[in-house]
């Protein structure tokens, strides 16, 4: 999970660096990191700040929304992994998979997915008081394209681990005999 994030990391910085015109060096990224993180914080608020058309005062708005939304939702995306690979495991497991199990899974992605509506409905009606509804419009888009760059990313690196469990079968179910 940990390589996923630094690729994602690195994935916007090059999108971000890319946007802007400027290389990315190579180098020891560890050693680097917290002003890698820096430089590209720095960097996607420029990018939304151009693209979405945002003051410098809704600017502030946003990163405080971020910063109060943020943690929710990325701890909410991990207890989503999380859930996924437990029923991945249960239903790829030796033997009939557990009717039970399964069941409870499937109960707490969509009590996750229910929170995660909740989340966004609130960030969005944050985002209201001082966005527009065009630059609302346009953060959700670049919102969009930052997360599936971030996919295609972790997903080309999943390919070389057997991308989410592809190998054993049509999205990681058994193949049945």
């Amino acid at each position: 999970m940990k390589r996923t994030v630094r690729l994602t990391t690195l994935a916007l910085s090059l999108g971000a660096a890319a946007a802007f015109g400027q290389p990315v060096r190579g180098g020891n990224t560890q050693a680097n990191r917290p002003a890698l993180e820096q430089q590209f914080r720095e960097r996607v608020a420029r990018l939304a700040q151009q693209r979405i058309g945002l003051s410098d005062l809704q600017m502030a708005q946003l990163q405080q929304s971020n910063a109060r939304f943020g943690p929710q939702l990325n701890q909410l995306a991990a207890q989503e992994r999380e859930t996924r690979r437990q029923l991945r495991l249960e239903m790829t497991s030796p033997g009939e998979p557990n009717q039970q199990r399964v069941s409870e899974l499937i109960d707490k992605a969509l009590q996750l997915q229910k929170q995660r509506i909740s989340i966004v409905e609130a960030e969005q009606k944050d985002l209201a008081r001082f966005m527009t509804p065009v630059q609302r419009a346009r953060y959700i888009a670049l919102q969009q394209q930052f997360r599936r760059r971030a996919q295609e990313l972790a997903g080309q690196n999943g390919a070389q681990r057997g991308a989410m469990g592809l190998q054993r079968g049509r999205l990681g179910l058994k193949k049945r005999p």
